[in-house]
């Protein structure tokens, strides 16, 4: 099964630097959707983690990572059973979903989270089949997975981190594992966040809509991103490396030279 559907199409440098302009504004918009979520929700990331029970805690890592394990092959049953939706649709039911969740308090927030997961995949691998890969080759779901790295719009450092753009490993199942073992527990302190969120005494449910609403906005544009710069790689011609250090250098904060 090959990796790209769509035919390649070689751009001027010119219309390869806009859309590297393009990328790069839409990463900085979507690092800026925790601001958003946390105005929503109200309180401060750092201290919702706390409102959990000990136990959820501790096993927020493995949780996380056996919800990647399960989601991938359900998000891809899914799609080949239901075609691919809009983003404004994606997003309304994300928050559905959230809402259904919350309004069980914590245990429903808790049998939400897988689905969501597999949702949130879904939509990944959506952005992919969008820019003309296969997402059921091998490498694309590599690439999925990725996505995930950059851990939610709660992650204090998602503008900084552009590591989930340029990590290369060996295409194996078990590098799949090791992938997923690294990505799970930055992205279960994230989902921990959420679940927090959810877990708030009358205002669960739109709490869980709220934070749902905007973690499928977060990792729809995020996967436009990665998606967005292995296309514009191979429409111009480029090395992907090179595309991910020009993408860096658009998003190095201004150096004064007062």
């Amino acid at each position: 099964m090959t990796e790209i559907l769509s035919p390649v199409q070689r751009l001027s440098p010119q219309q390869t630097e806009a859309e590297l302009d393009a990328l790069a504004e839409r990463y900085r918009n979507a690092a800026g959707t925790g601001l958003q979520l946390l105005n929503m929700v109200g309180g401060k990331a750092e201290n919702l983690l706390d409102r959990l029970p000990d136990s959820v805690r501790s096993g927020l890592g493995s949780a996380t990572e056996q919800a990647l394990r399960l989601a991938m092959g359900a998000a891809t049953r899914s799609r080949r059973a239901v075609p691919d939706q809009s983003p404004k649709a994606n997003r309304m039911m994300s928050a559905a979903m959230g809402a259904a969740g919350g309004v069980g308090g914590l245990p429903g927030a808790l049998v939400e989270l897988p689905a969501t997961t597999a949702f949130l995949l879904r939509t990944i691998q959506g952005v992919a089949a969008e820019h003309g890969f296969d997402p059921e080759a091998e490498s694309v779901t590599f690439d999925c997975i990725r996505v995930f790295a950059a851990a939610g719009p709660l992650a204090h450092d998602d503008g900084a981190d552009l590591g989930f753009l340029s990590l290369r490993l060996s295409l194996s199942g078990g590098a799949l594992q090791k992938l997923i073992a690294q990505v799970a527990p930055k992205l279960g302190v994230v989902m921990g966040q959420k679940l927090a969120a959810q877990a708030v005494p009358v205002l669960g449910a739109v709490a869980g809509a709220t934070t749902n609403y905007v973690f499928s906005g977060y990792y729809q544009q995020m996967a436009q991103v990665h998606f967005g710069l292995r296309r514009l790689a191979i429409d111009a011609d480029v090395p992907h490396e090179d595309m991910v250090h020009q993408l860096q250098l658009r998003l190095q904060p201004a150096v004064s030279k007062g």
